[in-house]
């Protein structure tokens, strides 16, 4: 950089891109302050929490609701089986995912197109209509209390999603790619699985994240097919041990959301790079 250009004014911005950055402030704000407040809650002591003039702040945090959260029953049975739902989840849709989106964009197939449109059906179908068929259907199958129960209906509703997103990034692919793998004699499942699916992985992150949050919070599957086995419960279910008749305990439920968020927020970390690329995009040819 010259010296004229570093002694060179800053241009001012315009108003149109200070209106915008405004904006996206007050939205960011207003995503963010429920979950300052769950926090914030979770760390005020039973007096603040339940005061009539409640404060944005605490002079007195204190430990006390995550103590009673820990020390609540089988929490980490809970804990263990929230976690082993989510990442059967993740893993076989992504893995189903893959392989459906690479059908359905490389091959030429009657119903092709049918299929495709099904995928969209299916996910305009809200979740609650479906509820009580699944139920019906898990006790035929004998899956109700277990986590089989809440595995299978998880990769289903999943699959959709997944597979429309996964086909925009194996459609971005360029055919000649494989048409030089089969030169060079790689075979199709060695193009399949050392060439198409790490140029695909960004996109198989991006649609786990969505698959992993909506599975790790999901209550509706948890409440309605697990039903009498308290051992197959999971996060969600354990925070109905706050809420009583009398008088909930905000500081338990606030303390066990926080609880909660926290692998959610663990797993964006660990594959926020891999999104970034994944929701900016597949590769070009």
């Amino acid at each position: 950089m010259s010296l004229f250009s570093a002694l060179r004014p800053l241009r001012p911005r315009r108003p149109g891109r200070l209106a915008a950055e405004g904006v996206t402030l007050l939205v960011a704000a207003a995503v963010a302050f429920p979950l300052y407040w769950m926090v914030l809650s979770a760390f005020k002591p039973a007096g603040e929490i339940q005061s009539s003039n409640p404060r944005p702040w605490t002079l007195a945090p204190s430990l006390d609701s995550f103590r009673r959260v820990f020390e609540q029953q089988d929490f980490g049975r809970y804990f263990l089986n929230s976690l082993t739902v989510a990442v059967t989840v993740v893993l076989a849709s992504a893995l189903i995912a893959f392989l459906a989106a690479t059908a359905v964009t490389r091959f030429r197939f009657r119903f092709r197109t049918t299929l495709l449109i099904m995928f969209l059906v299916a996910q305009m179908v809200p979740v609650e209509a479906l509820t009580i068929p699944l139920f019906f259907l898990m006790r035929d199958a004998g899956q109700l209390n277990t986590l089989g129960s809440l595995i299978l209906p998880h990769i289903a509703f999943s699959l959709p999603f997944a597979i429309w997103m996964l086909r925009g990034f194996v459609k971005a692919v360029p055919d000649a790619l494989e048409e030089q793998a089969q030169i060079d004699g790689a075979s199709r499942s060695r193009f399949l699985w050392q060439i198409l699916f790490p140029l695909v992985f960004p996109g198989l992150v991006a649609t786990s994240v969505f698959s992993f949050i909506s599975t790790w919070n999901d209550f509706l599957f948890a409440k309605s097919f697990l039903i009498s086995d308290t051992s197959q419960s999971t996060l969600p279910m354990a925070l109905l041990v706050f809420f009583k008749p009398d008088e909930n305990d905000w500081g338990g439920i606030m303390a066990g959301s926080t609880v909660m968020t926290v692998p959610v927020l663990v797993f964006f970390v660990l594959v926020q790079r891999r999104l970034v690329s994944g929701l900016g995009g597949a590769v070009k040819d």
